[in-house]
């Protein structure tokens, strides 16, 4: 696509760390041309137009009446998990919400739980759900009202037991020393009944009075310190009530201060200062602290299955280990910096590609407008060398004009199960749901999208940010804060929390990009549950849409000769209609394409094709 960039160069500083530290070599920006079926769609927040391609809107329900208010961020809706082959669990910065998905066309609220909590990000297992909580108002008992107290205070994980989804019950509040802004489970690989939780807390560390013990310094060598690193709770999945923290990742250790772009301060891990109000103005000014290296991660996402972690670490990219979830140890960090904010991970399937997105912004501001930047606020993708360094290849951004009382940049998002292909669905906020290929590390692009119109009203005159109306649940100077805030697929649909205006459920349609063996193949893959952030391994069945898939891709980048695609098409139909005998022709057609890898423009991919087929012979008589 005319917008995606390539990156600029990884200098290695050290072995543990490569730094981005320019932006000269990056070539000239190439904005939205226009004509996009998204531009200038009417807007409303249950009655705005929507644009779509490759995605159906297969449901659309409004928030439960709980949470049904846009006063401010107070009743957002967050992250989603899946569970128990059907529930969606849609955290909720008041709570969460429990949907039955068993008729994605009609989905039934099993439950809404008033749970003051902020962001809520949740992930199940079994019948636990993990809720994160960090705010300053979050109680002990879930109530409202703020905290009197600071006894009274929670900021940590909650653990609910959701065994009967119409009933959930809260087992346990642990407690940490920066809160959850979100959270990652990794399941411990020598004892199947426990995990381990990596928090993500991005506030300072609690004062003695709220939580004993919580000490906080400048120092990331000091062990003691609670900044510096993420949280670890470990969970007996039969005793939840007995979870505690048991010690810290300490991946940060070594790293300074990220480079900046000359028109940005220098980023730190310490948080934002604020100007205090009052005191006596005659005092000599105090020095700002000096920046440091990255002190917590705004998200992690695991992939047990090949024992690596991927954190979003605010002002840098990070590479983990984590075979031992109990003492992970750093592998590579980079910077960037087009990125203001290193926000969420995904993984390629087979583990040699990151998906890094930057939340330019912090996600309540206009960051996909006609002349907003292309390498701010989008993803990147890193491919993973075999000595596990990462090396970064281009941007990608929706290529959409959003209007300026849209909140929009890239969020959270996940891989879709296309055989042969890294696709992966992600929100966008107010710029809707994207569906990306990033196969090519160097040339992602767009496969479909839905998006709906602004929530608010048009500004009056120039094309900036404006306050919403009275009583519209503006944000300070912004309009209200909507929109996707993740989109994943599980088990056939592509579901996407929707802040303000609730749930969504689509289904993938056929285009020139994604054929219909391909979405079929994607719907063979059946998971009981799916927690984004702990990224699963994928696995398809031997089947004739999975064979078909790769010659569909074949055919769609002439990877190999007309003449040998077609021939091959009419040998797998005819070797689909066949009683018996099946086996022997797909062998015999296994071995004919063996020879046809050689001269192919995409040999793997040729060769991948004749695996599947001999694999479908195995199942076939």
């Amino acid at each position: 696509m005319a917008h995606v960039r390539k990156m600029i160069k990884l200098i290695t500083m050290a072995a543990s760390l490569a730094l981005v530290v320019g932006a000269a070599s990056l070539q000239a920006q190439t904005y939205p041309k226009g004509g996009d079926p998204r531009d200038g769609l009417a807007g409303g927040r249950l009655d705005a137009a929507t644009a779509a391609k490759g995605m159906k809107l297969v449901s659309f329900t409004p928030k439960a009446a709980e949470f049904d208010t846009a006063r401010g961020l107070t009743f957002a809706n967050s992250d989603l998990a899946f569970g128990n082959s059907k529930y969606v669990y849609q955290g909720n910065f008041a709570g969460f919400t429990i949907w039955d998905v068993s008729n994605a066309g009609k989905p039934v609220k099993m439950s809404a739980i008033s749970c003051i909590t902020s962001q809520g990000d949740p992930s199940i297992i079994g019948n636990l759900l993990f809720v994160s909580a960090e705010g300053g108002g979050n109680r002990k008992d879930c109530g409202k009202g703020g905290v009197q107290d600071p006894k009274d205070h929670m900021a940590g994980v909650r653990i609910f037991d959701v065994k009967d989804p119409s009933k959930p019950k809260l087992v346990k509040n642990v407690e940490t020393c920066k809160g959850s802004h979100t959270h990652t489970i990794v399941p411990d690989p020598k004892n199947k009944g426990v995990l381990f939780i990596y928090v993500s807390g991005s506030g300072q560390a609690r004062a003695e009075n709220d939580l004993p013990g919580c000490k906080s310094n400048d120092d990331a060598a000091d062990t003691t310190n609670a900044m510096f690193r993420l949280d670890i709770i470990r969970v007996e999945i039969a005793h939840p009530e007995k979870a505690e923290v048991v010690g810290g990742a300490r991946i940060f250790t070594g790293l300074g201060a990220a480079p900046t772009a000359l028109s940005r301060p220098a980023r730190g891990g310490g948080g934002r200062g604020r100007g205090g109000r009052g005191g006596d103005s005659t005092a000599a000014p105090v020095a700002p602290p000096a920046p440091t290296g990255p002190r917590n991660c705004h998200d992690v996402t695991a992939y047990p299955a090949k024992g690596l972690l991927a954190g979003a670490c605010g002002s840098y990219g990070i590479l983990v280990d984590i075979s031992n979830p109990i003492k992970p140890v750093r592998l590579d960090a980079v910077a960037d910096t087009n990125f203001s904010l290193w926000h969420t991970a995904v993984f390629s399937d087979d583990g040699t590609k990151i998906v890094f997105t930057d939340e330019w912004g912090g996600g309540t501001s206009p960051m996909c407008q006609a002349n907003s930047q292309m390498e701010m606020g989008g993803n990147t993708t890193l491919t993973i060398t075999k000595d596990k360094k990462m090396v970064q290849g281009a941007y990608f951004k929706i290529p959409t004009k959003q209007t300026a009382q849209e909140n929009c940049v890239s969020h959270n998002g996940g891989v879709i199960p296309v055989p042969g292909r890294d696709v992966m669905a992600q929100g966008w906020y107010q710029g809707g749901v994207d569906v990306i290929d990033f196969t090519d590390p160097n040339k992602p692009y767009e496969i479909g999208f839905f998006d709906r119109g602004p929530i608010d009203p048009p500004p009056q005159g120039a094309d900036i940010p404006v306050a919403a109306a009275a009583g519209a649940g503006g944000r300070g100077g912004r309009g209200t804060v909507g929109g996707s805030w993740g989109a994943y697929y599980w088990n056939g649909y592509v579901f996407s929390s929707e802040i303000d205006r609730g749930f969504d459920i689509f289904e993938l349609q056929p285009t020139d990009k994604l054929s219909a063996n391909e979405i079929a193949a994607a719907k063979l893959v059946k998971m009981t549950q799916y927690n984004p952030q702990s990224q699963p391994k994928l696995e398809w069945p031997a089947a004739f849409v999975v064979v078909r898939s790769y010659l569909d891709q074949l055919v769609r980048d002439n990877g190999l000769d007309a003449g040998r695609t077609s021939a091959i098409d009419k040998a797998l139909t005819a070797a689909e209609a066949q009683a018996s005998g099946r086996a022997k022709a797909l062998n015999v057609l296994a071995g004919e394409v063996d020879k046809d890898a050689a001269g192919a423009k995409d040999g793997p991919r040729v060769k991948k094709m004749s695996e599947e087929i001999r694999r479908l012979a195995k199942v076939s008589k």
